[in-house]
């Protein structure tokens, strides 16, 4: 079994200006490898350009700019090139499904987030010693970075991944262990629905109450949002906003994490088997189609889109990821 951890890491400044570097450089191979792909499949007759052949070339790129690409690990480079390799296959494979779906696209600084280390000990390594309190974290070109281990890792850690989020920076492990022990027979079935008005409904007629944290806040996010929207594209100013709107985002994203978490946790321990509805959410939230009216040329009749768009936000607002993208991105 795979089990993720996910802990804060706490870098000093240098480390801080050397981690965003890194996604900064990942970055630009990132972009670099999707452009000779493009390149290669308008000019060159429709050639495609495969993972091995651009990997195969992240020798000579280190040693044609080593202040930049030689610095780093070259498995965490070679992931970011998989990376960009299961993007393309994702994207043919919408195609011969018959979709029309957008061809991946190029990375601004501020949405390339994540690097991956593919596994432990190579270009990273996780030291958490059991007789040392305080847990560190090396990366290759950025040393050793504390972490505020909330909880004991069991396993073998497999690979390891930067990710940055707002100002703060996680590491995010995987570790492989054992099967764990199964909870005890309950002799308990039940089934559930989830709704707008409740959270969710069982079959045996429990409500449980929707918490409505996206609501609760929304006063906050909106005055947060005119604010940002008001400052000059560029300037410390919206910058400074758009990380308070960020903020609010992301805790509101928290706590309907933690609450499903829960709720999830507690049917879990308290029936044997759990039954629900495979619901399509992108059809579920699919706009209105417009409705031509026949008497006067160029005008259309009322359709309910008002209406549906505040039942398609609230149905956003039951998926895991239901919330609107990070503000910061924006600045």
């Amino acid at each position: 079994m795979i089990r993720s951890y996910k802990f804060l890491m706490r870098p000093t400044v240098r480390q801080q200006i050397a981690l965003g570097e890194m996604l900064r450089d990942h970055c630009s191979l990132y972009n670099g490898a999707l452009q000779e792909r493009r390149d290669a499949w308008r000019h060159v007759s429709k050639t495609s350009i495969k993972y091995g052949q651009q990997s195969a070339q992240l020798k000579e790129i280190r040693a044609f700019d080593p202040e930049r690409q030689g610095r780093w690990s070259f498995s965490s480079q070679q992931a970011t090139l998989r990376r960009l390799d299961k993007a393309f296959a994702a994207f043919f494979r919408r195609v011969k499904a018959g979709e029309k779906p957008g061809c991946p696209r190029f990375r601004g600084v501020n949405w390339f987030d994540t690097v991956d280390f593919p596994r432990d000990g190579d270009g990273c390594r996780w030291d958490a010693t059991p007789h040392d309190p305080i847990t560190r974290v090396r990366f290759q070109g950025v040393g050793h970075v504390k972490v505020h281990q909330h909880r004991p890792v069991t396993g073998r850690v497999k690979t390891v991944s930067i990710k940055r989020e707002g100002k703060r920076w996680y590491v995010v492990l995987t570790a492989e262990q054992s099967e764990p022990e199964p909870l005890p027979a309950t002799g308990s079935v039940v089934g559930i629905d989830m709704g707008i008005a409740s959270f969710l409904t069982t079959s045996n007629g429990e409500h449980i109450a929707n918490p409505r944290h996206g609501h609760k806040a929304a006063a906050r996010l909106k005055a947060a949002q005119q604010a940002l929207s008001r400052c000059t594209r560029g300037s410390k100013r919206r910058h400074k906003a758009a990380q308070k709107a960020a903020t609010l985002h992301r805790k509101v994203r928290r706590q309907r994490l933690d609450h499903a978490h829960k709720t999830a946790l507690g049917l879990v321990r308290a029936h044997d088997f759990i039954a629900y509805e495979d619901l399509k959410i992108c059809s579920m939230s699919t706009a209105p189609a417009p409705k031509p009216d026949p008497g006067t040329p160029g005008a259309f009749l009322p359709n309910g889109a008002a209406a549906k768009a505040g039942l398609n936000r609230s149905i956003a607002r039951r998926r895991m990821g239901g919330v609107p993208r990070d503000p910061e991105r924006q600045g």
